[in-house]
């Protein structure tokens, strides 16, 4: 179900220039920081007081930096370093924005024993704010809330922006690679805004009223 809702979305824009994608990304981080960074009276006290102290407003910044690398012009291997580092934090915040919304599931889920998000030796689970994106990937995939195209995103993501340890030879894809990444990490955070609840449709936020 969710790898055909990932694979339509997807295809959806398939024909939109990347310019376009990169703007509807932003346009939708915007408005998640928006409306996430004041849940109060909806979200959950716990869940609230965490996305209060989230830097959602970061995360929507760093979807408009997205532009930087995709104006046309061919990327420098530092391009690419940066670049892939940039999605791979709006990744990982989108992540733990979905985590954080849904806490109380989260934190009642017996999955997460079987993951780094049990901490051992304190015996307590971390919250998704101290989560690693490696760690997000393998709760997600125990606990089937990704599809199979959503985790090899993150797993390619996650591997190409190591990079930006940049001492140690590894590999940064090419633009196209990025470009197509960030076009299936376009599709993972419409998804995961339809999976969010909301007080009312209205209020959900939106790249482009036409397609929901």
């Amino acid at each position: 179900m969710l790898g055909q809702q990932h694979a339509r979305f997807v295809d959806e824009t398939a024909a939109l220039p990347i310019e376009e994608i990169v703007d509807r990304i932003a346009t939708l981080s915007e408005g998640l920081a928006a409306f996430w960074r004041n849940a109060e009276g909806w979200a959950p006290d716990d869940a609230a007081q965490l996305l209060r102290s989230a830097r959602l407003d970061r995360i929507a910044s760093l979807a408009a930096s997205l532009r930087r690398w995709t104006d046309g012009a061919p990327l420098s291997d530092g391009d690419l370093i940066l670049a892939w580092a940039n999605l791979g934090a709006l990744l990982e915040g989108a992540l733990k924005l979905f985590l954080t919304v849904y806490l109380t599931d989260y934190r009642a889920d017996e999955t997460t024993k079987e993951t780094r998000a049990w901490h051992i030796k304190r015996q307590m689970l971390q919250d998704p704010d101290e989560l690693m994106l490696d760690t997000i990937l393998d709760y997600a995939e125990k606990a089937g809330l990704l599809a199979p195209q959503q985790l090899a995103l993150g797993r390619t993501v996650q591997a190409r922006r190591n990079a930006i340890h940049a001492f140690r030879d590894r590999d940064l894809g090419t633009d196209a690679e990025l470009f197509a990444a960030i076009r299936d990490f376009r599709a993972l955070l419409w998804s995961l805004d339809g999976r969010m609840e909301y007080p009312e449709e209205r209020f959900r936020p939106t790249e482009r009223p036409s397609l929901r």
